[in-house]
C-alpha cells in the first residue's frame, strides 16, 4: 500500500485527524443504476434533514472548517468538498453523474460527512503521500475548476507535487474510465459516521459497482505523527 505521512505542524494542528485508506483493483463505468438509486435515496434524505445553514453545522463539515481556518483559508470561499455537495442537494440542484467510481466517492462524502480523495493511483509520482499545507503560488489544476489557489488548504503531495486537497483534486491523478488501480482517502477531521464503519461500507460499495479486488485498508491517525 502507498505510505501516508503527516507534516508535525499539520498533525500538532489537527491531532484528532484519521485518514481512512483503501486500495484496490477496480473496473470503472461510465454509469451504474443500482448505485443511482442508492444514491438518490441519499440525496432525498439529505434534503428533508437539512436546511442549507446547517450543512456547515455537520460534525464532519464543521471539523474539516475549522481545520482551514487554522491554516488561514475561509472555507466560504473554498468550500469543503462534501459540504458544497450537500449544499447542492439543499438547494435542489442534484449532483452530477461523472463514473462510477467519482459517484460512488460522491455518495459516501455526502452520508457520512466527509471529504474524500479518490486517485488513479498508477499516476501517483511514489510510494508515499504526505499531508501538509499549500503554499503560496503552489501550482495545482483542480478537476474541472483550472488553476486552483491552494495556498492555506490542507493538500496531499507525491513527489511531483500536489495531488488532493478537500476542496478538489487535481487533474494529474484523477478517476478516469481507464482507472484499474484506486487509492481512496476518508478525510476524517471530526468524526461523524464512524470511521472504521465508513471504512467498511465504502469497501463494500467498491465490491457490489466495480468490482474491487486485491483490496487493503487502514487507518492513519495524525496522532502517529505528533512528537
Amino acid at each position: 500500500m502507498k505510505n501516508i505521512c503527516i507534516e508535525t505542524h499539520f498533525a500538532t494542528t489537527c491531532p484528532a485527524l484519521r485518514i481512512g485508506v483503501i486500495e484496490a483493483r477496480v473496473a470503472n463505468s461510465e454509469s451504474n443504476p443500482a448505485l443511482w438509486q442508492l444514491i438518490d435515496e441519499e440525496v432525498d434524505r439529505i434534503a428533508a434533514a437539512y436546511r442549507l445553514d446547517e450543512i456547515n453545522k455537520r460534525p464532519a463539515i464543521q471539523a474539516t472548517r475549522k481545520a482551514y481556518r487554522a491554516f488561514g483559508k475561509d472555507p466560504n470561499r473554498y468550500r469543503v468538498s462534501s459540504e458544497a455537495l450537500c449544499r447542492r442537494i439543499v438547494k435542489g440542484m442534484g449532483i452530477y453523474r461523472i463514473d462510477t467510481l467519482v459517484d460512488l466517492g460522491n455518495l459516501v462524502s455526502i452520508r457520512a460527512g466527509y471529504s474524500i480523495g479518490a486517485f488513479d493511483a498508477a499516476h501517483i509520482d511514489g510510494d508515499t503521500l504526505t499531508l501538509g499545507v499549500g503554499r503560496e503560488g503552489e501550482p495545482f489544476h483542480g478537476i474541472g475548476r483550472g488553476i486552483l489557489n491552494i495556498e492555506g488548504l490542507p493538500v496531499y503531495r507525491d513527489n511531483t507535487g500536489g495531488i488532493g486537497t478537500p476542496t478538489s483534486d487535481e487533474e494529474r491523478t484523477k478517476i478516469t474510465l481507464d482507472t484499474r488501480n484506486l487509492l481512496f482517502l476518508i478525510n476524517a477531521y471530526g468524526e461523524e459516521m464512524p470511521l472504521d464503519e465508513t471504512l467498511d461500507w465504502t469497501i463494500d460499495l467498491l465490491r457490489r459497482f466495480v468490482s474491487a479486488t486485491d483490496i487493503g485498508s487502514t487507518i492513519v491517525p495524525a496522532s502517529r505523527f505528533l512528537t
